[in-house]
């Protein structure tokens, strides 16, 4: 079956045909910024408005990310960045964390060797404080990105997080509720708990969160560049902290980090090309896999939220993660199996196993176990008037990362050597100078040589099975973007099945006598960034109710050619 193109589509559509959706889509044709704050949303449309490009956009609102979005993102983080030039090429820049030089394969002691602690070790040393620390690629690689591919200098871009750190911002409920989640770690540590716990008491939403120490960092970097953390003074007082504290993180990895440029992951549904990013992340494999079994059934006529439509995606879903725990791993110590995943044989092999009336256990089909990823992660869409569009997707892993800050810096680091399995001898060991496996997928689909959608979330592991759920949502239910964004989602990697509460006692019990063990929760995943793009250059942006989503477009533009102010044309001469 092929759908129709949903970009045919009214561009400027906001019916409802599904449901009522929280949150209202934005629409212009010049220029497109979806973000999960409304600072970094408006820092990068002032960067578009300066006459930046995407890239210049998005690298603007990641910053300003780091400084309103601290639970989620920051410089000592890592993540991935998908960019499609104005010229139709596609690449993947890869910043994501790598073990640190002193991580061997059994620089932890795990507490289980099955069940639900597997991923755990002795005093939680992967999860909280100095040990938990990966090598950060984050600030290289958005740097890296602004150099290739951005028009605007490094101060121009900081100066927003910059003046929003050292001015301050209003707390939101979102954050504050972090906070408060967070609040017994976080008080463990005093300089971040002299930033978030005031006095002792986490801040509520609407107070100012002022980042002083911060904002002296954002400026060395913007002065100097990224080198004053890589190689120069500030690194030397993060890996100094780290050593009194006994961190794993040296100079030398520091000094290490690299930005892997890497060829998008491409496979087609119904038409459309999805472009996603590759090992060692899981996304684009895993939603180019999906997407194959799924083309065998008209998932269009079964309806959003059927029985049987509900039961297939979760299916679909327990075959992906069978097989990226066994086969998915940074490819420089791995051999990723990606063309046998992405093939349609192998895609028709799995569906031919599937029970329509029945779930299943399903073991890998090629040749494993899956850690506990964090959904604490950030997303940014952005898409300019010359045809440039950025999906960006970036963590410092756990809420809060390792839930310490670097004094006088105002930095808190990541958590990612949770990520790695602390067992010898598996695809995901610890290794040193290995990076992370993530789910991230920030995914851009053409139909043809003109693109489709640009979209991705944070959500730790149930990132890529709610991209695939949205991709199903846009081309087989034909649901607007702003439907396909905020949509009820479900999720499961073998275990019980996860569905929002918006599926409704009736869908739950229909999966119930399918064999399903249901457990419903109020979301899956985070805050989805999505920009559709329609004929004529038109872009409608949308962001769901999960995250403090903010969407901006750009529509007008400079005048016309030639146009001066009135009183200074010239007045004919009298004949």
């Amino acid at each position: 079956m092929t759908a129709p193109d949903p970009r045919l589509r009214d561009w400027r559509s906001t019916a409802q045909t599904v449901f009522d959706c929280d949150k209202s889509p934005a629409h212009g044709d010049q220029g497109m910024v979806v973000t999960n704050h409304p600072l970094a949303t408006a820092a990068g449309s002032e960067m578009l408005a300066a006459g930046g490009n995407a890239v210049d956009a998005a690298i603007a609102a990641l910053f300003t990310l780091s400084v309103v979005e601290p639970m989620m993102v920051g410089i000592f983080g890592g993540g991935v960045a998908h960019i499609r030039m104005k010229d139709g090429t596609h690449v993947v820049l890869d910043g994501l964390s790598a073990a640190p030089l002193a991580a061997s394969s059994d620089a932890f002691r795990p507490i289980a060797d099955k069940g639900p602690n597997y991923m755990q070790v002795a005093g939680r040393e992967t999860e909280i404080g100095p040990k938990a620390v990966a090598t950060p690629g984050n600030l290289r690689g958005w740097c890296d990105a602004l150099d290739s591919y951005g028009s605007l200098p490094l101060d121009h871009v900081m100066a927003p997080a910059i003046r929003h750190a050292e001015q301050g911002f209003a707390v939101t409920p979102y954050l504050a509720n972090c906070i408060a989640e967070a609040a017994a770690e976080l008080a463990l540590d005093p300089e971040i708990a002299r930033h978030l716990l005031p006095g002792g008491v986490p801040l509520c939403a609407g107070q100012k969160l002022v980042m002083t120490d911060y904002a002296k960092t954002l400026r060395a970097i913007a002065k100097d560049g990224p080198d004053v953390f890589y190689l120069g003074s500030l690194g030397q007082a993060v890996t100094d902290h780290m050593a009194r504290v006994g961190g794993l993180i040296t100079a030398e990895d520091l000094a290490a980090v690299q930005t892997m440029t890497r060829a998008p992951m491409m496979g087609s549904y119904r038409g459309y090309s999805i472009f996603g990013p590759p090992p060692p992340s899981a996304g684009g494999v895993h939603v180019v896999q999906m997407l194959n079994i799924l083309e065998g059934y008209d998932i269009g006529a079964m309806g959003f939220g059927s029985p049987e439509a509900t039961h297939l995606l979760g299916e679909v879903l327990k075959i992906a993660f069978a097989d990226r725990a066994a086969a998915t791993a940074d490819p420089a110590f791995v051999d990723v199996p990606v063309e046998q995943l992405i093939a349609k044989e192998y895609a028709t092999q799995r569906r031919s196993l599937i029970d329509m009336d029945r779930t299943q256990d399903w073991q890998a089909g090629v040749s494993p176990r899956i850690p506990a990823e964090s959904a604490n992660t950030t997303h940014v869409s952005v898409a300019d008037a010359a045809g440039n569009i950025v999906a960006t997707t970036q963590t410092i892993n756990g809420l809060f990362g390792a839930r310490f800050m670097i004094p006088g810096t105002g930095i808190i680091p990541n958590n990612y050597m949770c990520l790695f399995d602390p067992h010898p001898g598996h695809a995901l060991s610890m290794a040193p100078g290995k990076r992370v496996t993530t789910s991230m997928a920030p995914t851009i689909v053409m139909h043809g040589d003109a693109p489709a959608f640009a979209i991705g979330l944070p959500g730790g592991l149930r990132i890529f099975g709610s991209v695939l759920q949205a991709l199903v949502n846009l081309i087989d239910h034909g649901m607007t973007l702003q439907e396909a964004v905020e949509a009820p989602r479900l999720w499961t990697q073998g275990q019980e099945i996860e569905v929002e509460e918006g599926y409704g006692g009736a869908r739950q019990d229909a999966l119930r006598a399918k064999g399903w063990q249901v457990l419903s929760v109020p979301h899956v995943g985070g805050g989805m960034a999505g920009i559709g793009f329609g004929p004529l250059g038109g872009k409608t942006g949308a962001a769901c109710w999960r995250a403090d989503g903010t969407v901006m477009a750009l529509g007008g533009g400079y005048a016309r050619a030639g146009t001066r102010f009135w009183p200074d044309v010239p007045k004919p001469v009298p004949s």
